[in-house]
Protein backbone atom coordinates (compact mmCIF):
# COMPACT_ATOMS: atom_id res chain seq x y z
CA UNK A 1 0.00 0.00 0.00
CA UNK A 2 2.84 2.39 0.86
CA UNK A 3 4.49 1.73 -2.50
CA UNK A 4 1.23 2.35 -4.36
CA UNK A 5 0.75 5.65 -2.53
CA UNK A 6 4.35 6.68 -3.23
CA UNK A 7 3.87 5.84 -6.90
CA UNK A 8 0.66 7.89 -7.09
CA UNK A 9 2.30 10.85 -5.36
CA UNK A 10 5.16 10.67 -7.86
CA UNK A 11 2.69 10.66 -10.75
CA UNK A 12 0.85 13.68 -9.34
CA UNK A 13 4.15 15.51 -8.88
CA UNK A 14 5.08 14.89 -12.52
CA UNK A 15 1.62 16.01 -13.65
CA UNK A 16 1.71 19.19 -11.53
CA UNK A 17 5.23 20.19 -12.58
CA UNK A 18 4.48 19.44 -16.24
CA UNK A 19 1.39 21.67 -16.10
CA UNK A 20 3.40 24.47 -14.47
CA UNK A 21 6.19 24.27 -17.05
CA UNK A 22 3.82 24.00 -20.01
CA UNK A 23 1.99 27.04 -18.67
CA UNK A 24 5.09 29.16 -18.03
CA UNK A 25 7.42 28.07 -20.83
CA UNK A 26 5.18 26.47 -23.44
CA UNK A 27 4.52 22.85 -24.34
CA UNK A 28 6.95 22.49 -27.22
CA UNK A 29 9.97 23.90 -25.41
CA UNK A 30 9.41 21.84 -22.25
CA UNK A 31 11.35 18.58 -22.41
CA UNK A 32 10.93 15.44 -20.34
CA UNK A 33 14.37 16.19 -18.88
CA UNK A 34 13.23 19.64 -17.75
CA UNK A 35 10.09 18.20 -16.13
CA UNK A 36 12.04 15.53 -14.28
CA UNK A 37 14.61 18.05 -13.10
CA UNK A 38 11.76 20.11 -11.61
CA UNK A 39 10.39 17.03 -9.81
CA UNK A 40 13.81 15.76 -8.63
CA UNK A 41 12.66 12.31 -9.74
CA UNK A 42 14.50 9.95 -12.09
CA UNK A 43 13.71 9.54 -15.76
CA UNK A 44 12.75 5.98 -14.91
CA UNK A 45 9.95 7.35 -12.72
CA UNK A 46 8.62 9.25 -15.73
CA UNK A 47 8.53 6.16 -17.95
CA UNK A 48 6.95 4.14 -15.17
CA UNK A 49 3.87 6.38 -15.51
CA UNK A 50 3.98 7.71 -19.07
CA UNK A 51 5.07 6.22 -22.37
CA UNK A 52 6.10 9.61 -23.75
CA UNK A 53 5.55 13.35 -23.57
CA UNK A 54 2.49 13.10 -25.79
CA UNK A 55 0.75 10.86 -23.25
CA UNK A 56 1.69 13.22 -20.42
CA UNK A 57 0.47 16.23 -22.43
CA UNK A 58 -2.91 14.60 -22.94
CA UNK A 59 -3.24 13.90 -19.21
CA UNK A 60 -2.28 17.49 -18.35
CA UNK A 61 -5.09 18.68 -20.63
CA UNK A 62 -7.75 16.25 -19.38
CA UNK A 63 -6.84 16.28 -15.68
CA UNK A 64 -5.37 19.71 -14.94
CA UNK A 65 -6.50 22.15 -17.62
CA UNK A 66 -10.05 20.87 -17.96
CA UNK A 67 -10.64 20.82 -14.20
CA UNK A 68 -9.58 24.48 -13.97
CA UNK A 69 -12.13 25.50 -16.59
CA UNK A 70 -14.81 23.36 -14.99
CA UNK A 71 -14.24 24.82 -11.54
CA UNK A 72 -14.14 28.47 -12.62
CA UNK A 73 -16.34 28.69 -15.71
CA UNK A 74 -18.56 25.61 -16.06
CA UNK A 75 -19.81 24.45 -12.65
CA UNK A 76 -20.83 27.97 -11.50
CA UNK A 77 -23.23 28.12 -14.47
CA UNK A 78 -25.27 25.24 -13.04
CA UNK A 79 -25.96 26.80 -9.64
CA UNK A 80 -29.47 27.77 -8.62
CA UNK A 81 -30.67 31.34 -9.03
CA UNK A 82 -31.39 33.97 -11.63
CA UNK A 83 -29.76 32.84 -14.89
CA UNK A 84 -28.78 36.33 -16.04
CA UNK A 85 -27.19 37.17 -12.68
CA UNK A 86 -25.24 33.90 -12.73
CA UNK A 87 -24.01 34.64 -16.25
CA UNK A 88 -22.96 38.15 -15.31
CA UNK A 89 -21.29 37.13 -12.04
CA UNK A 90 -19.40 34.20 -13.56
CA UNK A 91 -17.79 36.24 -16.31
CA UNK A 92 -17.23 39.51 -14.49
CA UNK A 93 -16.02 38.04 -11.21
CA UNK A 94 -13.86 35.30 -12.68
CA UNK A 95 -11.69 37.73 -14.59
CA UNK A 96 -11.23 39.89 -11.51
CA UNK A 97 -10.18 36.88 -9.43
CA UNK A 98 -7.13 35.90 -11.45
CA UNK A 99 -3.77 36.39 -9.76
CA UNK A 100 -0.96 38.50 -11.22
CA UNK A 101 0.77 35.23 -12.14
CA UNK A 102 -2.29 34.04 -14.07
CA UNK A 103 -2.70 37.40 -15.79
CA UNK A 104 0.95 37.32 -16.82
CA UNK A 105 0.76 33.84 -18.33
CA UNK A 106 -2.77 33.94 -19.74
CA UNK A 107 -5.21 31.06 -20.02
CA UNK A 108 -3.68 27.55 -20.05
CA UNK A 109 -6.43 26.30 -22.36
CA UNK A 110 -6.00 29.13 -24.84
CA UNK A 111 -2.20 28.86 -24.70
CA UNK A 112 -2.37 25.17 -25.59
CA UNK A 113 -4.98 25.72 -28.31
CA UNK A 114 -2.69 28.28 -29.95
CA UNK A 115 0.46 26.19 -29.53
CA UNK A 116 -0.59 22.60 -30.26
CA UNK A 117 -4.30 22.61 -31.08
CA UNK A 118 -3.71 22.30 -34.80
CA UNK A 119 -0.94 19.72 -35.05
CA UNK A 120 -2.10 16.71 -33.02
CA UNK A 121 -5.59 15.24 -33.36
CA UNK A 122 -5.49 13.81 -29.83
CA UNK A 123 -4.72 17.23 -28.33
CA UNK A 124 -7.22 18.93 -30.61
CA UNK A 125 -9.98 16.58 -29.45
CA UNK A 126 -9.13 17.00 -25.75
CA UNK A 127 -9.00 20.80 -26.01
CA UNK A 128 -12.18 20.88 -28.06
CA UNK A 129 -13.93 18.86 -25.34
CA UNK A 130 -13.12 21.62 -22.84
CA UNK A 131 -14.64 24.30 -25.08
CA UNK A 132 -17.68 22.16 -25.93
CA UNK A 133 -18.42 21.44 -22.26
CA UNK A 134 -18.19 25.17 -21.48
CA UNK A 135 -20.33 26.06 -24.49
CA UNK A 136 -23.00 23.52 -23.50
CA UNK A 137 -23.15 24.89 -19.95
CA UNK A 138 -23.57 28.43 -21.30
CA UNK A 139 -26.27 27.40 -23.76
CA UNK A 140 -28.15 25.55 -21.02
CA UNK A 141 -27.97 28.60 -18.74
CA UNK A 142 -29.16 30.99 -21.46
CA UNK A 143 -32.05 28.70 -22.36
CA UNK A 144 -32.94 28.50 -18.66
CA UNK A 145 -32.88 32.28 -18.55
CA UNK A 146 -35.37 32.44 -21.42
CA UNK A 147 -37.74 30.13 -19.55
CA UNK A 148 -37.53 32.15 -16.34
CA UNK A 149 -37.73 35.39 -18.35
CA UNK A 150 -34.41 36.88 -17.24
CA UNK A 151 -32.87 36.61 -20.73
CA UNK A 152 -34.45 37.79 -23.99
CA UNK A 153 -36.28 35.16 -26.01
CA UNK A 154 -34.71 36.07 -29.36
CA UNK A 155 -31.12 35.51 -28.20
CA UNK A 156 -29.29 32.66 -29.95
CA UNK A 157 -27.83 30.67 -27.07
CA UNK A 158 -25.21 29.06 -29.31
CA UNK A 159 -24.06 32.40 -30.75
CA UNK A 160 -23.95 34.09 -27.34
CA UNK A 161 -22.07 31.15 -25.81
CA UNK A 162 -19.30 31.05 -28.41
CA UNK A 163 -19.02 34.84 -28.42
CA UNK A 164 -18.62 34.96 -24.64
CA UNK A 165 -16.02 32.19 -24.65
CA UNK A 166 -14.06 33.73 -27.53
CA UNK A 167 -14.04 37.22 -26.00
CA UNK A 168 -13.03 35.86 -22.58
CA UNK A 169 -10.21 33.76 -24.01
CA UNK A 170 -9.10 36.67 -26.18
CA UNK A 171 -8.71 39.11 -23.29
CA UNK A 172 -6.79 36.50 -21.29
CA UNK A 173 -4.27 36.39 -24.13
CA UNK A 174 -4.16 40.15 -24.70
CA UNK A 175 -3.59 40.84 -20.98
CA UNK A 176 -0.22 39.07 -21.24
CA UNK A 177 1.06 42.05 -23.23
CA UNK A 178 0.35 44.61 -20.50
CA UNK A 179 1.74 45.45 -17.07
CA UNK A 180 -1.57 46.58 -15.56
CA UNK A 181 -5.30 45.83 -15.68
CA UNK A 182 -6.41 48.82 -17.76
CA UNK A 183 -7.12 46.63 -20.78
CA UNK A 184 -9.09 44.20 -18.59
CA UNK A 185 -11.17 47.05 -17.16
CA UNK A 186 -11.93 48.25 -20.68
CA UNK A 187 -12.94 44.72 -21.64
CA UNK A 188 -15.17 44.43 -18.56
CA UNK A 189 -16.94 47.68 -19.52
CA UNK A 190 -17.55 46.30 -23.00
CA UNK A 191 -18.69 42.96 -21.60
CA UNK A 192 -21.18 44.70 -19.30
CA UNK A 193 -22.66 46.52 -22.30
CA UNK A 194 -22.95 43.24 -24.23
CA UNK A 195 -24.53 41.36 -21.33
CA UNK A 196 -27.14 44.07 -20.83
CA UNK A 197 -28.27 43.41 -24.40
CA UNK A 198 -29.13 39.85 -23.36
CA UNK A 199 -31.14 40.91 -20.33
CA UNK A 200 -34.93 40.77 -20.49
Amino acid sequence: MKQALKSELSKQLILNEAFKLFYEDGFKTTSIEKIMKATSLTKGAFYHHYANKKELGLEVITKKVQSRVQKRMVYPLYQNGNAYTILEDTFLNSLKSFSIYEKKHGCPTNNLINEIGDNEKVYQKALKNIIEEWKTALKDLIERGKVENSIKQDISSAAAAIYLISAFEGIRGIRKLYDDDLVINEYLNGLSIYLKQLKQ
